[in-house]
């Protein structure tokens, strides 16, 4: 049987303008701005005008560690959103944007995928509203500001070999992780060691995920330390008066993004920090205005639930106020079978033994997730090779696991697919059984939150880290720092810092190879193993099949 590609499904939505999309969740059109016909970002003004509102449900969706053989998270967030006004519910999406780097890289789209898709998907993987390339912008104002602070005479006294604020490029482009600027002689500066991290790496991306209003952004921006003078004490980006011009730069991109899903259903797409590097969950802002106007709020977060529900539940949540009603949990057959051990090209033969093999990666997941007292269904993302015997062996694991699974097909079905699982999911968001906390308190020193994840989410026996490390962790605890979250960098593919190593490990440790604190955002990042802060293209590139037919339309983005 042929199937059409997400490009071909997207191209056919019989799409509505966005003002009725808008009037679907009761947002008056004057407080609409529209870039075209199908896009729009939600009014300053008309958000604060909403703050006393009751909140809606909020439902968390994750999945297992991704694997070649896809899990399919944000089809199954866009399938859950349609399939819940289906069973007539008010319910909204939030989703991260895509970056270009993975768009033109390994990845392709990330828009959902079949017939549970957010569309306009072109504009949506590209440059969308902007709001990426004004994150760049400031993100590379700032940078310029600082060089140029150390030209004039350098009032400040900055340490030049102390300069921790990096430029950064939405591109996977591995030639600029590690750069030396202002070569050619004393008109260009003074040469100094840098580099490049990709823009959803950048603390102004996370920034503005976390700010709930232009003040907290502003606010949060003059927080980043961008530098050390010679006898250790920080500068910030306040000192080099950057916040006001980055803050302008960053006014519309503020603003939540309003598309629609193929069946015409609210979603809202803003922000898109990556879950491996940052802390992978789309903006609050995004999210809390969806809770005033919608019953259920269905949101990601990236990744498998060992990166991006835990930055989930212990960053956005603790900051945001917010705690969920439920946890579905994404996996598929297929990937099942990869971490049974079986190999991407034998995927497709029925192999119930390696189904049941690899279900631990997946009851490892429920467990983390229930630790944070928030109940949890497993979505089974139906793909046509699965056997009617694999399904039940899922589910059947499931079951023994205290949870349940839910076969879904929303990639082919719509969300005539996902009725079953909306039916559940907001019988379980009703029944108030959630028991929300974060699984450590805030004044736990830094050190025992990286053990409190490595140990309680990973399952590691010990975090390797040497002493320049621990002593950086206590001079920032010193320094007044020490309530902050902690964010992982960490491999997606694996709970330990090896991507080869699939299941669900036990015995191994967590080295920890540099940690850096995002004053602004307010969390410290901990860099595990050898995770690239600057993706690389693959040998293959996506980008090298994306162009334009004849016809003048995008092909080759999926």
């Amino acid at each position: 049987m042929e199937y059409k590609t997400d490009i071909e499904i997207a191209r056919e939505a019989q799409k509505q303008p966005i003002q009725e999309i808008g009037a679907r969740l009761s947002i008056p059109s004057e407080h609409l701005l529209p870039y075209g016909h199908d896009k729009a970002k939600v009014g300053e003004e008309f958000i604060k005008s909403i703050q006393g509102r009751q909140n809606g449900k909020l439902i968390l969706v994750t999945a297992i560690n991704p694997t070649p053989a896809g899990e399919g998270k944000t089809t199954t967030t866009v399938g859950l959103g349609d399939g819940l006004n289906r069973i007539g519910k008010k319910a909204a999406i939030c989703i991260r944007e895509a970056s270009l780097g993975p768009c033109f890289g390994m990845k392709g789209g990330a828009a959902g995928g079949g017939y549970a898709q957010v569309v306009p998907m072109e504009e949506m993987n590209l440059h969308f509203t902007g709001d990426f390339h004004a994150i760049t912008s400031a993100h590379n104002l700032l940078a310029a500001m600082i060089d140029n602070h150390i030209y004039w005479g350098n009032e400040l006294e900055i340490d030049q070999r102390r300069v921790v604020w990096r430029r950064v490029l939405d591109m996977n482009d591995r030639a600029l992780r590690d750069t030396v600027t202002s070569l050619g002689g004393v008109a260009n500066g003074f040469p100094r060691q840098t580099g490049f991290d990709i823009t959803v790496a950048s603390e102004v991306m996370a920034i503005l995920c976390l700010a709930t209003d232009l003040e907290d952004l502003q606010r949060r921006l003059g927080d980043i330390i961008v530098a050390y003078r010679r006898d250790r004490t920080p500068i910030y980006c306040r000192d080099i008066k950057a916040d006001g011009a980055m803050t302008v730069l960053l006014k519309d991109a503020m603003q939540p993004n309003l598309v629609q899903t193929l069946e015409n259903n609210p979603a809202f797409v803003h922000g898109g920090p990556f879950a491996n590097i940052a802390h992978g969950c789309n903006s609050v802002v995004a999210t809390t205005t969806a809770l005033k106007l919608a019953d259920y709020v269905v949101t990601e977060a990236g990744f498998g639930a060992d990166l991006g529900a835990e930055k989930f539940l212990n960053i956005k949540c603790r900051k945001a106020g917010l705690a969920p009603s439920a946890v579905v949990v994404v996996a598929t057959v297929r990937a099942m079978k990869m971490n049974g051990g079986v190999a991407k090209a034998d995927l497709g033969a029925e192999n119930v033994d390696a189904v049941k093999a690899g279900c631990p990666n997946l009851g490892r997941h429920i467990e983390n997730i229930k630790s944070f007292g928030v109940p949890v269904v497993v979505a089974i993302n139906h793909f046509v090779t699965d056997t009617d015997a694999e399904v039940q062996a899922v589910k059947d694991y499931v079951a023994s696991q205290g949870s349940e699974a839910i076969l879904c097909q929303h990639w082919a079905k719509g969300s005539e697919g996902t009725e079953e699982l909306a039916t559940r999911v907001a019988e379980i968001a009703d029944a108030e059984t959630s028991d929300f906390a974060p699984i450590y308190p805030d004044d736990m020193p830094l050190f025992e939150k990286i053990e409190t994840i490595a140990k309680g989410i990973y399952r590691a026996d010990a975090v390797v880290a040497d002493q320049k490390i621990r002593t950086q962790l206590k001079d920032w605890e010193e320094a007044g720092y020490g309530n902050l979250p902690v964010c992982m960098a960490k491999t997606q593919y694996s709970f330990t810092t090896d991507p080869t190593v699939r299941g669900a490990p036990t015995g191994h440790s967590i080295p920890v190879r540099e940690v850096r604190l995002s004053a602004g955002a307010g969390f410290i990042v901990v860099i595990c193993g050898e995770i690239m802060t600057m993706p690389g293209l693959p040998r293959v590139p996506s980008a090298e099949a994306i162009g334009l037919n004849d016809d003048g339309q995008i092909e080759g983005l999926f």
